[in-house]
């Protein structure tokens, strides 16, 4: 599958660009040049097709809001099994990060920019800020889930917060009607979309046990 997203935010994103290595894919899997360094991301292994076709991630706070809403479900000591689902989010033109830590009660353990522990787990948990979003299994939760436990606004015409017509696609195919009421299922591909068209992603390489 195409990568969409290029560059980063710095060094708590070194799990998502191993991801990246390995999958080629996922908004948030690379990162961005540290500050003063002049270093730039490897970009020979990323064919120029898909390299033409990237976006990247943008600057700021707004395409990094952080993870500040409750914890859905039942909070529990570990993980336990979990399926992945890949949530993409696009504003400007420019990659949104899902942020690490959405569903994980403090105080967090991080280790390389992934959350290692936590006092408990919810329904829906994101680790790492690649958009993959972990479910409990049985888990019966949709996009407006997610963005609640995010702490983020989702509308017909907020996302975050960018203000515009809020696109959903899934698996590559436009769909209709309120994004929030998407279901998150497993391995499903959802792109979130505010401004310019980015073409979405129908599938995502998911790691082995996710």
């Amino acid at each position: 599958m195409a990568a969409k997203c290029v560059g980063a935010v710095g060094a708590p994103a070194a799990t998502a660009l191993a991801v990246a290595a390995l999958a080629v894919a996922g908004c948030g899997s690379a990162m961005r040049s540290h500050a003063g360094t002049g270093a730039r991301p490897a970009a020979a292994a990323i064919p120029a097709a898909l390299a033409r076709e990237s976006r990247p991630i943008g600057r700021g706070p707004a395409f990094a809001p952080p993870s500040r809403g409750p914890v859905l479900g039942a909070c529990r000591p570990g993980l336990g099994r979990r399926a992945g689902v890949h949530v993409e989010v696009f504003a400007a033109n420019e990659v949104v990060l899902v942020a690490a830590g959405i569903g994980a009660r403090p105080p967090l353990a991080r280790s390389a920019g992934r959350i290692a522990g936590a006092r408990c787990f919810g329904e829906l948990v994101t680790v790492e800020p690649t958009g993959v979003v972990l479910l409990r299994p049985g888990a019966r939760t949709t996009v407006a889930d997610l963005f609640r436990s995010w702490g983020q606004p989702l509308t017909v015409d907020r996302l975050a917060s960018f203000s515009g017509r809020v696109r959903v696609y899934v698996g590559g195919r436009r769909r209709l009607g309120a994004a929030g009421a998407v279901p998150l299922t497993p391995h499903a591909e959802i792109v979130l979309e505010v401004g310019p068209y980015v073409p979405p992603h129908a599938a995502y390489h998911f790691p082995p046990g996710s």
